[in-house]
C-alpha cells in the first residue's frame, strides 16, 4: 500500500465537490433555470486550467484564436459546464434578459432544383409527382395572410430550376412589395443570388443593388453549410465554393444589405470546422458589420440521402447542441450580439437548454416550414406570439418581439402587459407526420 499523503484526501473531497457541483448545473438546464453568478464561478474553479485560462480570457475581453476554440470545441463534462455558463454570462452581459422572436412568415416557393444537395430532403426534380411552384399570385396571397396576421416579414427561398427566367426573383420582390410596401422581405440565399446573377449576366454588385432598389430587405445567410470546401464537396458538390459564399455575403453588406449567419452541425464535420467557420464569420463581421445574428442549425437526418446512404452521423445529441451554441456565443463575442436557436430543428426544450448557454433569440413563428420538415423535422410549423412569451418565461427571461433586423417593436416585462390571444387565421398543417424518404430525390 502507497504511503498516506494527504492527496487521497483531497483529491476524493475535490472529486465529490465536482460532482455535485456537476449535478447542480445539470440540473438547472434541466429546469431551464438561469445559471448563477455563484455557479459560473464554481463552473470555472472545476474545469480543467486550460479551459479555464480560455475562458477567463474571453470574459476579460479578449479573443479567443484557433486552438483555444478547438479545445473548447471538444469540451466534455466540467468543462462544458463551465463553456456553458460562460456563454451564458456573455449573453446577458452583452443583450440582458430578453429573449427575442419576430412574427414571421417561411414561404418557400418551389421545391424543385438541379442542385442535388445529399443533406436535404426538399428537392425535387421537375417531373416529381410532389415537385411545385408557386405562381407570384399564391406568394402574394400568403404574404397577405401573414401580414393580417401580425407578421413584419416573410422569408422567401426555394430551389433552383434549370428554367427560372433571370428576373423572377427581382420580379417576385416587386409583386410583394407592390401590395405589402411595409412588409420586410428576408429573401434569397447567396446560392439563390449566384444564380440570378448566373442567369441576368449583371455583375453581382449591381445585381444586388437592383434587388435592394426593389425591396430586398435583407439576405438569409444560408447555403453556408459548413464554410470548408473539402466538407462542401462532400455534401454537395454543385454548391457555390465558400470564396463565392463570402463575395455574396460581403458585397451585399457592402450595400447595406443585412444578412444572417449560419452553420449546418451533425453530419460530416468535426468540431476543428466549427471553430474555422466561426472564425471566419468572425473576421468577416469585424470587416463589415452586416451580420444580424448568427444561427446554429442542427442536421435533420432521417430522410436525407447522406444520411440513408450511410455518409453522415444522425444528427447532434443534447451536449453538442449545447456545445456549438455555447462556442458560438464565446468565439463570436464582441462581433455578433445575437445567437438565434432553431425551435423548428431542435424542439422546444432543446431550445429553451441553448437560450441558457448563450442563446437570446428564439426565432420566427414562421407559420409554415417544409425544408426541415422534408428531412425529417416532426418540431411543428407554427409557434404563436403567446406560446413564445411562455416558453421564455418559463427560463426567468423577458419576452420582446423585435424586427427582422432586431429593432425591438414590443417588450412584455409582464403577463398582464400581452395583448390578448386571438385565434390564428390560417390553417396550419400537422406537426408530427413525418415525410417519407424519397429514393432518388434530390
Amino acid at each position: 500500500m502507497a504511503p498516506y499523503t494527504g492527496e487521497e484526501t483531497e483529491g476524493t473531497s475535490r472529486h465529490l465537490q465536482l460532482k455535485q457541483n456537476l449535478g447542480k448545473i445539470m440540473n438547472l438546464l434541466a429546469k431551464n433555470e438561469t445559471i448563477s453568478k455563484g455557479t459560473l464561478e464554481n463552473a470555472l474553479s472545476l474545469c480543467a486550467p486550460g479551459t479555464r485560462e480560455s475562458l477567463e480570457a474571453v470574459l476579460c475581453g479578449k479573443e479567443l484564436f484557433f486552438e483555444q476554440g478547438l479545445h473548447l470545441a471538444t469540451a466534455e463534462g466540467a468543462d462544458l459546464q463551465a463553456l456553458v455558463a460562460v456563454a451564458d454570462h456573455l449573453r446577458r452581459e452583452t443583450v440582458g434578459q430578453a429573449v427575442t422572436y419576430v412574427v414571421n412568415r417561411n414561404i418557400n416557393f418551389t421545391n424543385v432544383c438541379f442542385v442535388g444537395c445529399s443533406f436535404c430532403g426538399f428537392g425535387r426534380g421537375p417531373q416529381a409527382a410532389d415537385a411545385y411552384s408557386l405562381s407570384f399570385e399564391e406568394v402574394v396571397r400568403r404574404a397577405q395572410e401573414a401580414w393580417d396576421c401580425g407578421a413584419t416579414e416573410v422569408c422567401i427561398q426555394g430551389g433552383l430550376r434549370r428554367d427560372l427566367d433571370g428576373f423572377f426573383y427581382r420580379d417576385l420582390l416587386r409583386a410583394i412589395k407592390r401590395v405589402l410596401p411595409a412588409m420586410h422581405v428576408h429573401a434569397f440565399s447567396p446560392m439563390e443570388i449566384d444564380y440570378g446573377v448566373l442567369k441576368t449576366g449583371l455583375p453581382l454588385r449591381d445585381y444586388l443593388q437592383m434587388m435592394k432598389d426593389e425591396g430586398l430587405g435583407s439576405i438569409p445567410g444560408t447555403a453556408a453549410e459548413v464554410l470548408d470546401d473539402h466538407i462542401r464537396r462532400q455534401l454537395s458538390p454543385n454548391k457555390l465554393p465558400v470564396a463565392r459564399w463570402v463575395e455574396v455575403i460581403t458585397t451585399a453588406h457592402e450595400l447595406r444589405i443585412p444578412t444572417t449567419s449560419t452553420m449546418m452541425y451533425g453530419h460530416v464535420e468535426e468540431p476543428a470546422d466549427w471553430v474555422r467557420h466561426l472564425l471566419l464569420l468572425r473576421s468577416i463581421q469585424k470587416r463589415t458589420g452586416g451580420f444580424t445574428e448568427f444561427v446554429p442549425l442542427g442536421f435533420i437526418h432521417q430522410n436525407t440521402r447522406l444520411y440513408k446512404h450511410g455518409g453522415a452521423r444522425p444528427g447532434a445529441m443534447r451536449d453538442e447542441h449545447l456545445r456549438v451554441h455555447a462556442l458560438s456565443r464565446v468565439l463570436l463575442h464582441g462581433a455578433i450580439c445575437n445567437v438565434q436557436v432553431s425551435w423548428v430543428k431542435l424542439g422546444i426544450e432543446t431550445s429553451l437548454a441553448c437560450l441558457q448557454a448563450g442563446g437570446n433569440d428564439f426565432g420566427g413563428t414562421l407559420m409554415e416550414e417544409n425544408i426541415s420538415k422534408a428531412a425529417g423535422a416532426t418540431f411543428g410549423e407554427y409557434v404563436s406570439p403567446e406560446e413564445f412569451r411562455a416558453y421564455v418565461r418559463k427560463i426567468g427571461r423577458v419576452p420582446a418581439e423585435r424586427s427582422t433586423t432586431y429593432k425591438i417593436r414590443r417588450t412584455f416585462e409582464r403577463p398582464e402587459d400581452d395583448p390578448p390571444p386571438a385565434p390564428p387565421a390560417l390553417r396550419f398543417a400537422p406537426s408530427e407526420a413525418h415525410i417519407a424518404y424519397t429514393e432518388g430525390a434530390y
